[in-house]
């Protein structure tokens, strides 16, 4: 599923691409992958309106249409939004066209997860996935104490802890093993017993790893892609996401294997206490 590095890099790509145009047409091709408002349709609402700018919230995409509309757009585990400025024909996991007055967007999405919602922009922030979510981790107001708190009111691991989304915003797999990693902490550790020291380290290596994988592009790591269909390249600096048995990069020990919060967790039991 693509992490906020993933999702910031789509929205830079795509708002170089579409800002100011006219969505002349949308053709769905899999009636759940879009959401309308009340009674009325996806298609309807979204037509005729020209896309003002694109907002990342966590790892959604929040494009904003004239007239006050907002569409919501999540990609789950493999949805891509892709822009082609000459139109392209629809491929076989192609499931609503956005035909604008340059170019067309596609939203493809193998395994039907994804979703894109039309809803009145003053209700956008009100909708329950976007008003539980935690803080933006590479925001200014972000601190080492707040991450401290919210981590305090947790009583699972400190991985569980960064992946569950009411924490924090945007964090996954792949950036979660790789902030502890650089920050020395097991991902075993229960989340409220950071000391303050440990905290700033962890806020540290949180924000560092994010800004890494934004510069990068994100993780191709399976089916991610920007909005150009261009792949990202963090996944090969990764120290031990994916990397389980293999040598710490830091001390030679075998890095170590286990399950927690029902993903793979790839740490090294000598580097991180």
């Amino acid at each position: 599923m693509p992490e906020l590095p993933e999702v910031e890099t789509i929205r830079r790509t795509l708002l170089m691409q579409v800002q100011g145009l006219l969505i002349k047409e949308i053709q769905v091709l899999w009636a759940p992958s879009v959401i309308g408002w009340e009674d009325q349709s996806f298609p309807s609402l979204a037509s005729g309106r020209r896309i003002a700018g694109i907002e990342r919230r966590g790892k959604y995409l929040l494009i904003s249409l004239d007239g006050d509309l907002t569409m919501i757009a999540h990609m789950r585990m493999t949805g891509r939004l892709l822009y082609y400025p000459g139109g392209r024909e629809a491929e076989k996991h192609t499931r609503v066209i956005f035909r604008l007055e340059r170019g067309e967007l596609h939203f493809r999405d193998t395994r039907k997860f994804g979703r894109i919602q039309a809803i009145p922009a003053a209700l956008c922030m009100a909708v329950p996935a976007l008003s539980k979510l935690g803080p933006e981790p590479l925001a200014d107001d972000f601190t080492p104490e707040i991450l401290r708190e919210r981590l305090g009111r947790k009583k699972c691991s400190l991985k569980a802890a960064l992946l569950d989304q009411r924490v924090l915003a945007g964090i996954g797999n792949i950036y979660a093993d790789e902030a502890l990693f650089g920050a020395g902490l097991s991902p075993e550790r229960p989340a409220g017993s950071l000391s303050r020291p440990e905290c700033v380290r962890l806020h540290r290596e949180i924000r560092s790893v994010l800004d890494a994988g934004i510069a990068a592009g994100g993780a191709s790591i399976r089916d991610y892609r920007d909005a150009e269909g261009n792949t990202g390249y963090f996944q090969l600096t990764v120290r031990v996401y994916g990397r389980g048995g293999k040598p710490c990069l830091t001390c030679g020990q075998p890095l170590k294997r286990v399950r927690l919060a029902g993903r793979t967790t790839v740490y090294c039991a000598n580097c991180q206490k």
